[in-house]
């Protein structure tokens, strides 16, 4: 009898203890509020005690919500030692723009370029972007080439539902094995 009574609160408890977590781990996953508040200074600011109040009593909050995935890019791109670092932001922005996964222009740039250390001289070409034989695809800066090559990836590849690295990869870089593919999934995958 203790047994089938162990038996049974066991498989009650447990998937309401599950459920708990997941929803727990949900909690810490979604977006962080930042919140701060600044209280305006007074005309008489460098008095330490006032027994009167002012006569403007003004109260403002700011509130900002912190993108996790910025930092994700930014220590992605620092981990390497890649000059995309400061434009982690950018590559957020352009890809919600153009409403394609973040971690896609990483993950190419580094499977192409290793994060931009192995690229044809003053080409701000990380991504293997219009690069055949001798014809390489130069960009002005890197803020350019994000855009150029993330607006790309929308056009051309997503539209005709070319999204995952497997189904991009026939278009991108049709001679590929296969490698191609499993690296920048690998990398799409660091990015989680």
């Amino acid at each position: 009898m203790g047994k089938l009574f162990l038996f049974t609160i066991f498989f009650v408890i447990t998937p309401v203890f599950i459920v708990f977590n997941i929803i727990f781990l949900l909690y810490f996953i979604e977006p962080k509020h930042q919140v701060s508040f600044s209280i305006p200074k007074t005309p008489n600011s460098n008095l330490i005690y006032a027994a009167l109040p002012t006569t403007q009593n003004d109260f403002s909050a700011q509130i900002s919500l912190v993108d996790v995935r910025i930092g994700k890019v930014k220590d992605f791109f620092a981990r390497y030692n890649s000059p995309l670092e400061p434009y982690a932001q950018h590559v957020i922005n352009t890809a919600d723009q153009n409403n394609i996964d973040y971690r896609l222009i990483p993950a190419i740039a580094m499977q192409e370029s290793n994060l931009c250390r192995r690229i044809p001289k003053d080409s701000y070409n990380c991504w293997g972007f219009g690069i055949y034989a001798d014809k390489i695809k130069r960009f002005d800066n890197y803020q350019q080439a994000i855009e150029i090559v993330t607006k790309t990836l929308a056009k051309y590849y997503k539209s005709q539902g070319l999204e995952t690295p497997e189904q991009i990869m026939s278009k991108y870089t049709p001679g590929s094995n296969g490698s191609w593919a499993r690296g920048v999934t690998q990398f799409m995958d660091q990015l989680q």
